[in-house]
């Protein structure tokens, strides 16, 4: 405890000294000097030490307490002889039935065993000692939970959004309110809205805390569900023990998906026959089985037709044509020295032909 001096002005609370001066001090004791018209001498105990209050640093500022705690305030002081010391609150008597007070040698104690709001104030405790006086002024504040906010509506809902408007509670619990929290609750397990009203704990699920504003937006809501919402005051004792719940709830449905059918453009595939892979020439052995292969693309599906020399080859069962998803096959079985030749792969369609040659040698085996 750091000591402060009587006379010295400490931050928190002012503590005051009135003194008389020595010339009135001297007044109140009878010298053996008066004359005989003097009136009877009146002996005082001289003043050994100043009355002084040493306040403790956390009384200082405000002392806070909540209703129902126990307030007991040791104030050490010092003075010889022993000096008075009385109480005031809000600068009137203490009330007896409330308030105790023992003062002992060297402090004061003030004593309220249960504290409620009415205690709260201003106490000024004065140490007296004849002509001098001491003083130390306690600001107490006992406070406790606000009350709730007096309604909350649902303003709007739209998308996956709803805002929510309330009034401030008409008790604040002697206290700056610190904010609001704000809770929703869904009815997408089949909870009926009564139940909701009745604030099972198990269904809110907090959204804001320490929210200063009393309107809000509150987003992410799970489409297809229905939401109510409640809201409670908070201040330095905790959240208002009840919260009020909005009467409506709110329905986040489903938006209607509406399918436009953008026009579309039949788009002419046609084309006249074009050869993407042509024949290769080739050597091959005699007996022994060869294939030429090429690929064609055309719209509609050609006519795919073999020539060897110029001559048309469909038919002769020494050949076998292939055509399948435009890739085109000959295949020429155990050919002969007499089947050499230039090898002609001709498509033809409606809107024209093409063509392509490859040569082929065969010889003798070694």
């Amino acid at each position: 405890m750091e000591a402060a001096t009587a006379a010295e002005v400490a931050p928190g609370p002012t503590l005051k000294v009135k003194e008389v001066s020595p010339a009135d001090a001297e007044e109140l004791q009878t010298s053996p000097r008066q004359g005989a018209g003097s009136p009877i001498p009146q002996l005082l105990s001289p003043i050994e030490e100043n009355p002084k209050i040493w306040l403790p640093r956390a009384l200082r500022q405000t002392y806070i307490r909540k209703v129902g705690d126990i307030v007991n305030l040791l104030i050490p002081f010092q003075g010889k002889p022993k000096p008075r010391a009385t109480w005031t609150h809000n600068g009137c008597a203490l009330d007896a039935s409330r308030v105790s007070v023992r003062n002992g040698e060297r402090d004061s104690i003030l004593f309220i065993r249960e504290a409620q709001r009415a205690d709260s104030g201003r106490y000024q405790l004065s140490v007296q000692l004849g002509g001098l006086e001491a003083t130390a002024t306690i600001d107490i504040l006992v406070i406790e939970r606000p009350g709730p906010p007096q309604s909350i509506k649902l303003v709007d809902a739209w998308g996956s959004n709803a805002t929510l408007e309330w009034t401030p509670p008409r008790d604040t619990g002697n206290a700056a309110l610190l904010g609001y929290t704000v809770q929703k609750a869904d009815t997408k397990s089949g909870v009926s809205h009564s139940r909701l009203l009745l604030g099972a704990p198990q269904l809110w699920f907090t959204v804001l805390e320490h929210y200063h504003r009393t309107s809000c937006t509150v987003s992410d809501l799970i489409v297809g569900n229905s939401y109510a919402f409640r809201v409670f005051a908070e201040n330095q004792c905790g959240l208002s023990e009840t919260a009020p719940v909005t009467a409506d709830l709110a329905h986040v449905q489903k938006a209607a998906t509406v399918y436009k059918n953008k026009g579309f453009a039949q788009r002419d595939f046609s084309e006249a026959p074009k050869f993407t892979q042509p024949l290769a020439d080739c050597t091959t052995v005699t007996g022994y089985d060869t294939q030429l292969f090429c690929c064609v693309r055309a719209s509609p599906k050609p006519k795919i037709i073999w020539l060897k020399n110029k001559m048309d080859i469909q038919g002769d069962p020494k050949y076998r044509a292939l055509t399948n998803l435009g890739i085109c096959s000959l295949e020429i079985r155990k050919p002969g020295p007499f089947d050499g030749g230039i090898y002609t792969c001709k498509a033809v369609n409606s809107l024209g032909e093409a063509s392509v040659d490859c040569r082929v040698d065969v010889k003798a085996p070694h």
